[in-house]
């Protein structure tokens, strides 16, 4: 989906900086497609908008999801009927804006953000957005956030959007809280390719691959990748179904 924050582990700085390089640069007819399908199916937003433009006025990366990948998100969450989602990679809180409104009035959105800078820009967009008592923001590495969640408090669907280096155990962890039948999303899993490219060897094409390998041998989960074209260049994402 997006050129995604490295927001959960310390060594993620320089990830963002070069995660832009990873990926093509938009096709102008890509661009041109986004805007034009979104002119049908997604109305202006305020909130949203503001959002986007709170957390570039803070100095946070323009790496969020963008207007369709967000929609989609939102859809997928009313689709399976989530009750409970769980976050990984918060940055200003773009995404979870549009999973707070797919819940019910007493749905939760956990979220998890290394940088307390961009907890606190989060956290203001939702005050904005008027969903703020449906989030709750954990500050920290999520290595070490996300073991403190309870077993027996289920989420409906997980989205993993952070550094990819850490893919795998942001991956065990949200298979650990989801239910089964629910649904874990891994984002930036193509890379412009590089995934599958046997000359690229960086921490973050390791990480996806480990991933990869991982769920080929877990028999308790079922998954695609799909692959996408959009504003933010060729990427894609992981689904996968907890069986």
């Amino acid at each position: 989906m997006s050129a995604s924050p490295a927001s959960s582990e310390p060594a993620s700085a320089p990830a963002r900086r070069t995660y832009a390089r990873m990926l093509s640069k938009p096709d102008p007819n890509w661009v041109r497609s986004d805007d034009f399908h979104a002119s049908f199916l997604i109305p202006p937003d305020d909130a949203l908008e503001r959002a986007l433009k709170n957390s570039a006025a803070n100095g946070l990366p323009d790496i969020a999801v963008h207007a369709g990948q967000g929609k989609l998100l939102h859809l997928l969450a009313r689709t399976i009927g989530a009750k409970r989602i769980l976050e990984v990679g918060t940055l200003g809180g773009y995404s979870t804006i549009w999973f707070a409104r797919a819940l019910p009035e007493d749905g939760q959105v956990v979220t998890c953000e290394l940088l307390d800078k961009f907890a606190k820009v989060a956290k203001d967009n939702f005050e904005y957005a008027g969903v703020a008592n449906k989030i709750n923001v954990l500050v920290g590495p999520a290595a070490e956030t996300l073991p403190t969640l309870p077993d027996d408090e289920k989420f409906d669907l997980a989205f993993i959007d952070a550094d990819k280096a850490s893919n795998l155990v942001y991956f065990k962890q949200a298979k650990r809280v989801v239910k089964r039948g629910g649904v874990i999303i891994v984002d930036n899993v193509i890379r412009n390719g590089t995934v599958a490219n046997p000359d690229i060897d960086d921490d973050n094409v390791r990480g996806v691959r480990a991933l990869l390998e991982h769920i080929k041998n877990d028999k308790e989960i079922d998954a695609t990748t799909i692959g996408t074209v959009s504003e933010k260049g060729y990427d894609g994402f992981l689904y996968a179904l907890y069986l």
